[in-house]
């Protein structure tokens, strides 16, 4: 009696186990959605080159940032138990990312994004994916060679970007007289410079390579000038879902820990790339394998 009684007890011990296991795996937040979606909605880019834009006959997105996401969506087509888990693009635009991350229609955003503090108050990043100093893009011949060489004249730059505000603040505290033109995207602004409305343009040092290596004479032009701010990016999410937080992050982490990260980096910054087949010839830099080599959610104020 006392023996069927024990086996009894042990029945029901371990079917509450189990059931409080279950319950402490169930999803929540973006990995239910995607677990009960079947897909994944990926913001992207159509200009950022070399991370996130649009460059091969299919029109879908390809880019530095945007292979670093499908390896989030590998990672968890194996946590979710989901093999036939499909990625869905959204186009973004400096100005509409972070409120299509925050209402929800899109997912994870990798791209040109910089983790900053004021950004961390709306959204929340995974580790950092890229670091890049802020410079200027300008012909050869201009005479420009640093920020202070830029008084009183057309400078572009992008709106709704860091390198926008960091204009502006210059502007102001160097009493510079510039005439600044915040372009709608990377493509517009370089557009302006190439056609002389501007004679810099402010930008990621990273996508200022990606605009020269796209010129029609890309040996005309030179980056140059002291970067004004040193920069990291990282993917972004929704805030407060620390499920899938970690589950981006992890993801991450396991492609620089492999190595595999390397032959990404290669792949877009120092082999030739869509759309004209030009090496941007930007080797990794110190800071970026420091970021690889010990990875961080913070911001580079932070750090």
């Amino acid at each position: 009696m006392r023996i069927a009684t024990c086996l009894l007890s042990s029945a029901i011990a371990l079917t509450l186990s189990s059931g409080m296991a279950c319950a402490a795996e169930e999803l929540t937040g973006t990995l239910k959605k995607i677990k009960d979606s079947g897909t994944i909605t990926l913001g992207h880019r159509d200009a950022s080159i070399p991370f996130s834009y649009l460059g091969g006959s299919s029109r879908e997105p390809i880019g530095y940032s945007h292979d670093l996401q499908l390896k989030v969506v590998e990672a968890l087509k194996k946590q979710l138990d989901a093999p036939n888990l499909k990625p869905r693009y959204t186009l973004v635009t400096s100005q509409t990312r972070i409120p299509l991350v925050q209402n929800g229609t899109v997912d994870l955003e990798c791209g040109s994004t910089t983790n900053n503090l004021e950004r961390q108050k709306q959204v929340d990043f995974s580790v950092g994916i890229f670091e890049v100093g802020t410079r200027l893009l300008t012909q050869k011949t201009s005479g420009i060679n640093d920020f202070p060489d830029l008084k009183g004249k057309n400078v572009v730059t992008t709106a709704g970007t860091t390198s926008e505000r960091i204009l502006r603040s210059i502007n102001t505290e160097q009493n510079l007289g510039m005439k600044i033109v915040s372009a709608k995207d990377h493509s517009e602004a370089f557009l302006m410079l190439e056609s002389g409305r501007a004679v810099a343009f402010m930008m990621d040092d990273a996508l200022l390579a990606g605009e020269m290596a796209k010129a029609r004479k890309p040996d005309d032009w030179a980056v140059v000038g002291k970067p004004q701010s040193h920069e990291i990016y990282a993917c972004m999410l929704r805030k407060g879902d620390a499920a899938f937080k970690k589950a981006v992050d992890d993801a991450i982490i396991a492609t620089y820990t492999s190595g595999e990260i390397n032959d990404i980096y290669a792949k877009w910054f120092t082999h030739p790339i869509p759309p004209k087949g030009l090496n941007l010839n930007f080797p990794m830099s110190d800071e970026l394998k420091q970021l690889i080599a010990e990875p961080s959610d913070k911001s580079a104020e932070e750090l």
